[in-house]
């Protein structure tokens, strides 16, 4: 079994996957840098599992899960694995630094997939988990076993299937609902099926990954919790392949609310629910829907004036959950625009950021920025103050600076400067219809790039007048997307720098997919 309380029969263990399946997501390409920051935070939110990534995939998913692995404590770092013998081995060369390693090797039990994906037989699948499971146990104590498509398998050879698994030394076996397909009860009668057929899956923990086609995603994972499994593999903001994963936040709060009936926990620091999914939201560019249960922006707020009255006289009339317990009470006051050095560090450092010389000073000088233009400075302020300025942006544009002019009887004209990769400072200027679109076309002109502009959203921080302005764009171009943000006072500034940034993002990864895309293509196609 896994080395974190294994005797605690009562304990469902959170296997994140946002940045393996999550990163699968249309238009998301963290660096490793970016997925460091996310990991570090899961760690934080309490995570027993951090699925880093996928490292046969590429190069980069190599490098990213490799860093994971040695930097990251506390939980256990795994890799995914097709049940291939060069895949297994990258998966081990990538995590074997970590504390507490664990391979993720799985294939499909499904005819469908057999027959039509793999083109092969259910003899061959029988013999590729024997071997792979083999193989991974060689290497490391954890190894966890996947049936793709599971729900859509025959019940009988699926058992079969995770009975080699186990004999093998498998010591997680998960059956995942990898289209979305099955219903609660479906999914609660092939758990009892399963074990029926296969006792010995009661000798090691099962698990859930449930994907959301239908709807189905968090309340599919609980069925399969209820029937049995102690772990639930899911995502922030439940983003990953289609319509996604099991949101984490959703079970994890599911679980904690409701233990009353199911008796169940897990080791989730509640806490830090909202800021991790801002955390992920700003670095994926996915938007989070206002009314998204658990972190939305109206998760608790209450229009009717029948619910503003029940709620202001007790709580609990119309809320089952305190804001408090999954992290929406950090927009208090943290700092005055007099504050030094000294105090935004100290004031970081209680928010988990690790901040100190050339970054803390380059921080510094933001908060100031901001700082003169409001009144007051929230930790949400300080938050997105340094997922804007501090991330690692390697090889990157920059925004350098801009102009934006404009008349009652003409259009807005925009000039920038734009710092490019190599350091050399380009200018360009262009008019529009608003001053957004101006500044997006003096960017492209500064550059020399062509991009589509797929979405932009605007947001606030904080409430106010003074709000600090959040803005995401998401640019298209050879097929590919990639988005970026910007945080300022003034939306022109966040703008121009969220679109500087998407177009980096996306100039980065077309040159990065032309060398990797034969290999990614390959690999990231048909995962569980």
């Amino acid at each position: 079994m896994s080395n974190q309380d294994n005797t605690d029969v009562n304990r469902v263990h959170i296997f994140d996957t946002t940045l393996r399946d999550g990163e699968q997501s249309p238009g998301i390409s963290l660096n490793a840098s970016e997925k460091i920051e996310i990991a570090q935070q899961l760690a934080r939110l309490g995570v027993d599992v951090i699925e880093a990534g996928f490292p046969i995939a590429s190069p980069g998913d190599f490098e990213a899960v490799e860093r994971i692995a040695r930097e990251v404590h506390g939980p256990t770092i795994c890799a995914l694995a097709r049940a291939q013998a060069p895949d297994v081995d990258a998966a081990w060369n990538a995590i074997k630094d970590s504390e507490r390693p664990r391979i993720h090797t799985f294939i499909s039990t499904s005819d469908i997939h057999i027959e039509h994906q793999m083109r092969n037989t259910r003899e061959d699948v029988l013999k590729g988990a024997r071997a792979s499971v083999a193989q991974a146990k060689a290497y490391c104590e954890d190894v966890e076993f996947s049936t793709m498509d599971a729900t859509r398998s025959d019940v009988e050879f699926t058992a079969e299937v995770c009975a080699i698994a186990v004999e093998e030394g498998a010591t997680v076996v998960n059956i995942p609902d990898t289209v979305g397909y099955t219903t609660p009860a479906e999914y609660t009668k092939f758990f009892e099926d399963l074990i029926s057929f296969a006792p010995s899956l009661k000798d090691v923990r099962l698990s859930v990954h449930c994907h959301d086609d239908l709807g189905l995603a968090v309340a599919n994972s609980y069925a399969g919790v209820l029937a049995g499994a102690r772990q639930v593999e899911c995502a922030i903001n439940g983003i990953g392949e289609r319509a996604g994963n099991c949101s984490l936040e959703e079970i994890a709060m599911l679980i904690k609310v409701r233990e009353d009936v199911h008796g169940l926990h897990t080791g989730i620091n509640t806490k830090e629910l909202a800021r991790t999914s801002r955390m992920v939201s700003r670095a994926t560019g996915y938007v989070v829907q206002p009314n998204k249960a658990v972190v939305g922006k109206n998760a608790f707020a209450h229009e009717s004036g029948i619910h503003q009255d029940g709620v202001l006289k007790e709580r609990e009339t119309f809320e089952i959950m305190d804001a408090t317990e999954v992290g929406f009470d950090s927009n208090q006051l943290v700092l005055g625009k007099h504050s030094g050095r000294h105090a935004l560090k100290d004031a970081l450092e209680q928010m988990g950021f690790a901040v100190d010389g050339e970054a803390l000073n380059q921080a510094f000088k933001r908060f100031k920025d901001v700082a003169d233009k409001k009144k007051q400075v929230t930790a949400l302020d300080l938050e997105a103050i340094v997922s804007d300025e501090m991330r690692e942006r390697p090889q990157s544009h920059d925004l350098d600076w801009f102009e934006v002019q404009a008349s009652s009887d003409s259009e807005p004209v925009a000039k920038v400067r734009v710092k490019l990769p190599e350091g050399e400072i380009a200018e360009g200027s262009s008019g529009g219809d608003g001053p957004v679109e101006a500044i997006f076309s003096a960017i492209l002109d500064a550059t020399g790039a062509a991009a589509e502009l797929r979405e932009y959203h605007v947001g606030a921080v904080t409430g106010g007048e003074d709000a600090l302005g959040e803005v995401t764009v998401v640019l298209r171009a050879d097929g590919r997307t990639a988005s970026g943000q910007g945080v300022s006072t003034d939306i022109i500034e966040a703008s121009g720098r969220a679109y500087v940034r998407a177009l980096s993002n996306l100039l980065d990864g077309s040159a990065i997919a032309e060398a990797e895309e034969a290999t990614a293509d390959a690999v990231k196609e048909h995962t569980p």
